[in-house]
């Protein structure tokens, strides 16, 4: 019997692990770290070994393939042992795509994967398809495929999860931007993170569609160097030649495979960004042969995505923004490029590598204020404090929001848009949005 190991025990390798049971594999879960009761349940319910706390070498290198969790990086010690082994090392995503025949859309860029991702599956829902939704958001697309298999898949794919996928298929693949991001965990080379995104379109047929931002230097330049065979469906924020998607005299216009049109101004989602969003869900809806009043009735309706761009309260005239899935440079530049008010911002984090140098003109253009919030505010200080505006420091979501209470004046923005992680205070990015909500609600 073929051995399966599993490495992480959270949504992706648990998930994994039961439908790799539920194939006839021997499987072994192991995790660094403790596992959530509610991972350890499904497991033993599914008659799966596993282990907390540490990997176990014998066990770990008898397997004939690893499925790894997208949160371990290919430097861990037994990712690199594994690999000295010659032992295959796969992702979750790679591994269910093995059994399942169902359309796979799927979405990766640096920014707007969750929204865009989000907005497609609102869009097949609401006409009626039988669509799941997988990948960064979502449940575990091998948890699905074994036990609540879908004839669609709406996939968020972040460039960890495409870094170990190699046969999987994506019938739509969007292709939103490339920006810096990541890059410590691509040995700060930019080229191995556009690698890493560029293979979304890995494996496309004829058959297939590949929806891409046109208006991207990045992606254009890459372009050049790939044998693309699915049908390009290029958008772009105005019309061009060659792109399918566009806006033009305040028509939001697809032309192809069907014409659509609507007035922007009926788009739920606001800002420049959103409209990048807006037409590559609206392009995927389009090929996937969703009626136009259903798309146009979900472009209108979409209620956005919780830490992005979320307003949150209004406490004496200042409005409360989370934006804390912001967690890169261009993700708060386009924040920033949105907001109608002055705007207290909130910055700092975990830097991953960061030039904060694109946000500096608009820093200066709409802010009032900055509040650092990180445990080493250090890198900021030496970036913006030659902006001359008044800065506070702070290493907890108590006193950042006391200090964006005593500094935002009425009509004004607070702003949490952190262009970095969440790990070097917070659990997570919802953990950091969680906390910043709470606390603006209960000035």
């Amino acid at each position: 019997m073929k051995r399966i190991v599993v490495l992480g025990a959270g949504e992706s390798g648990a998930g994994a692990a039961v439908l790799a049971k539920k194939e006839g594999f021997d499987v072994f879960v192991s995790d660094t770290s403790a596992i959530k009761d509610h991972y350890k349940q499904m497991l033993d319910g599914h008659g799966i070994a596993w282990e907390e706390g540490r990997h176990t070498e014998e066990k770990v290198l008898s397997a004939d393939e690893i499925i790894k969790s997208p949160g371990i990086p290919a430097e861990a010690p037994m990712v690199r042992k594994a690999t000295e082994r010659g032992i295959h090392i796969i992702s979750e995503i790679e591994f269910a795509g093995r059994y399942t025949d169902s359309k796979m859309i799927c979405i990766t860029g640096s920014n707007g994967k969750t929204t865009t991702t989000s907005l497609i599956y609102h869009i097949f829902r609401q006409a009626g398809y039988d669509a799941g939704l997988a990948g960064n958001i979502g449940r575990s697309l091998a948890l699905q495929v074994a036990e609540d298999p879908h004839e669609y898949y709406i996939i968020e794919l972040s460039s960890f999860q495409l870094d170990n996928m190699y046969d999987f298929r994506a019938n739509i693949a969007i292709l939103l931007n490339i920006t810096p991001d990541h890059l410590d965990r691509y040995g700060n080379c930019m080229q191995n993170y556009v690698d890493a995104k560029m293979r979304i379109i890995r494996n496309q047929t004829e058959a297939d569609a590949f929806i891409y931002w046109n208006d991207d230097p990045v992606i254009r330049r890459e372009l050049e160097k790939y044998d693309i065979r699915a049908v390009q469906c290029p958008f772009s924020e105005l019309k061009e030649r060659g792109s399918i998607g566009y806006i033009e005299e305040g028509q939001y216009t697809i032309e192809w495979p069907t014409p659509f049109n609507m007035e922007q101004e009926s788009l739920s989602l606001t800002g420049k960004h959103n409209i990048y969003n807006s037409l590559a869900a609206g392009i995927a809806s389009n090929i996937s042969g969703i009626k136009k009043e259903v798309i146009r009735k979900s472009l209108s309706d979409f209620p956005g995505v919780e830490h992005r761009l979320e307003k949150v309260t209004t406490v004496r005239g200042v409005l409360y923004v989370n934006d804390s899935k912001a967690t890169n440079v261009d993700a708060c530049w386009y924040a920033l490029e949105s907001m109608k008010t002055k705007v207290v911002l909130i910055l700092g984090g975990k830097d991953k590598g960061n030039d904060y140098t694109p946000i500096i003109p608009l820093v200066r253009q709409k802010c009032s204020a900055l509040v650092y919030l990180g445990a080493d505010n250090s890198k900021l200080h030496s970036v913006f404090d030659q902006l001359g505006l008044p800065v506070r420091d702070t290493h907890s979501m108590k006193d950042c929001v006391e200090a964006c209470y005593e500094l935002a004046q009425p009509g004004e923005t607070v702003l949490l848009s952190p262009c970095c992680a969440s790990f070097d205070l917070f659990k997570n990015m919802e953990d950091r949005g969680e906390q910043f909500k709470e606390l603006a609600r209960a000035l």
